[in-house]
């Protein structure tokens, strides 16, 4: 099993799609662990887009994620950090398929939606800025008909 985080960007609060991406979620058999709104710090936004400073995009990029709400989503479930990354489809809207929540909803290079760890380090990485009192450890009864034992 794998935990990776999701967030819904301020677009996806905005435009009120936040019930419908999530519902996609869980309808695939992901395992909701952890789920909070917030206003991302200056600081935390800092640190979660790290990897992008001096970018030209970046000052845009944390003055977007922290002008508005976001909400952290843990997600758990078989090879979840690619899972989720399927699900969300290409990066800019306009050029991801079909059939992935970016795909049907998104229509911007600016404004994706979503923001999805990208691998199991990063995962963990994330969801400590985010969920640093931890996850809900817990079981769902519909576990059996998702996910295999093997």
């Amino acid at each position: 099993m794998q935990t990776t985080l999701v967030l819904f960007k301020p677009d996806a609060l905005h435009r009120g799609l936040v019930g419908r991406l999530l519902a996609r979620f869980e309808d695939k058999g992901l395992q909701i662990v952890g789920l909070r709104m917030l206003r991302m710090s200056p600081e935390t936004a800092a640190r979660h887009y790290a990897e992008h400073v001096g970018k030209p995009f970046y000052d845009g990029l944390v003055a977007f994620m922290t002008g508005s709400p976001i909400i952290a989503l843990a997600l758990r479930g078989p090879e979840a950090v690619a899972v989720v990354r399927r699900l969300m489809g290409r990066t800019f809207g306009i050029e991801a398929e079909p059939g992935t929540l970016r795909g049907d909803f998104g229509c911007s290079k600016s404004y994706n939606l979503l923001h999805g760890s990208d691998s199991p380090e990063s995962a963990e990485r994330e969801l400590a800025l985010f969920f640093p009192d931890g996850l809900e450890e817990w079981e769902p009864i519909q576990a059996p008909w998702f996910w295999d034992r093997d």
